[in-house]
């Protein structure tokens, strides 16, 4: 006896095709693009944190400073100036906005997969073809060696 109730839809007809593939793949390439963040727009000519200096390099870094444009620099920036304030003033209240900020570039391995953004990893390219065995060239000789 089949099953009951109406058989099921053709796969190709259905509404929603959940993608298990991310839409946007990205490879680190060690490049460093985006601008120096600027001086001058600190208060009472102060400098850079180090911490943030070092998150303005991890992010000039990254393989998604690839895609980056204008904008996306300029709202960094202004992330930046966030960052500075939460370190060099405490002002740990910050830190909130700038992980939201953060979130919106693909910073942890969740926000990237919200964003389906996939990180490459150059060291796993093509893999070598497993080796035929000795005497064996191609499939004919090995079809031939089969029947003959």
């Amino acid at each position: 006896m089949a099953g009951r109730g109406p058989a099921p839809k053709d796969p190709s007809k259905r509404r929603r095709r959940n993608a298990t593939e991310p839409q946007t793949v990205i490879t680190p390439d060690d490049e460093l693009r985006g601008p120096e963040l600027p001086d001058g727009i600190l208060p009472n000519d102060e400098t850079w944190h180090p911490r943030t200096l070092q998150w303005w390099h991890t992010w000039r870094a990254s393989p998604q400073a690839s895609t980056f444009i204008d904008t996306d620099w300029d709202f960094l920036i202004d992330t930046a100036l966030l960052h500075h304030v939460m370190w060099t003033k405490g002002k740990w209240e910050f830190a909130s906005e700038v992980r939201l900020r953060a979130a919106k570039y693909g910073a942890t391995p969740e926000d990237r997969a919200r964003l389906k953004l996939k990180v490459d990893d150059p060291a796993n390219g093509p893999q070598k073809p497993v080796q035929a065995p000795a005497g064996v060239t191609d499939i004919s000789s090995r079809r031939a060696r089969l029947t003959g």
